[in-house]
């Protein structure tokens, strides 16, 4: 599929219900095609012996991507929304038809995962390989939501990506952002972790500065868009899912400061996927089609 649009993964199950939905509501204000991708497979290590039983397991691919094309044409009236009926494992299928995606949305958990699965398998895979950033949806009904987004900064590529993002989320949806920048004290860690000599006001004063020098030339491309700024002394991931819980959105870096280049998704990012409330955008500084929404 030519030209931008937003991509979401559908296999039927709630948690892809919901992320549909959010696709979908995101793609008409975007003014962009849907595109409703199902990945179908022959499920058993043996393959089977003749087409027949593979002909049946891609028509009821078939039934459930029509099941989602519905589900998005109710959802947001006049859309443009197209289908992908892909054979192979979701993640290889999304991330495979995301060239030219401005977004990859994809629910928490899918319809084989166990009710007490917070994160399933493509909720994690696609975010860490993928370069455009990717919502998670969570697999659990959120708790009804303002439009206000979060995210966090740190000063690192990616975080400020995460935030030229979150900018233009909130000048789509003409909602306010919060940034929050969240350090830690060493000497606050218990026996045997508590590093001594630790200086606080120093840790914040440099946070603040890194804060700064990241934010200023990005909020002043988008002065229409209210900030609040928050400096809380807690672990980055657990203030960014406190921070979330009425919000519409949380927005982070796939790798903040200290992360080594070789990891896939930072600390920071593992962690809000699995606790925030509610729908978080995992967002790569490596995005080649990187700009504003059209």
């Amino acid at each position: 599929m030519d030209g931008p649009h937003v991509l979401v993964g559908f296999d039927g199950s709630p948690a892809a219900g919901r992320a549909l939905r959010w696709a979908a509501a995101e793609a008409a204000l975007r003014a962009v095609p849907l595109r409703v991708c199902h990945a179908w497979n022959w499920p058993y290590p043996a393959g089977p012996e003749g087409d027949e039983a593979l002909e049946i397991v891609r028509g009821m691919g078939t039934i459930a991507l029509e099941e989602g094309l519905r589900i998005a044409r109710e959802t947001a009236p006049g859309l443009d929304v197209r289908p992908l009926l892909s054979k192979g494992t979701p993640p290889a299928a999304l991330l495979a038809a995301s060239r030219d995606a401005e977004l990859i949305v994809v629910g928490a958990r899918g319809a084989g995962g166990f009710d007490r699965l917070p994160l399933g398998s493509t909720a994690v895979h696609v975010p860490a390989h993928a370069d455009r950033p990717v919502v998670v949806v969570p697999s659990h009904e959120p708790a009804p939501a303002g439009k206000r987004i979060v995210v966090g900064i740190d000063g690192s590529p990616a975080s400020q990506a995460a935030l030229r993002f979150a900018l233009c989320e909130a000048a789509l949806w003409q909602a306010p952002v919060t940034l929050v920048c969240a350090w830690w004290d060493p000497a606050s860690l218990p026996a045997p972790d508590r590093l001594p000599f630790s200086d606080p006001q120093g840790l914040e004063e440099q946070a603040r500065a890194r804060f700064a020098a990241a934010v200023a030339p990005l909020l002043a491309a988008h002065p229409q868009v209210a900030v609040e700024r928050r400096f809380v002394l807690e672990r980055a991931g657990r203030a960014l899912a406190d921070e979330a819980r009425d919000a519409r959105l949380l927005v982070v870096g796939d790798r903040g400061i200290g992360s080594s280049p070789k990891t896939l998704l930072g600390a920071v990012a593992r962690f809000v996927l699995h606790e925030a409330p509610g729908p978080v955008a995992v967002v790569h500084d490596r995005d080649p089609h990187a700009k504003e929404p059209s």
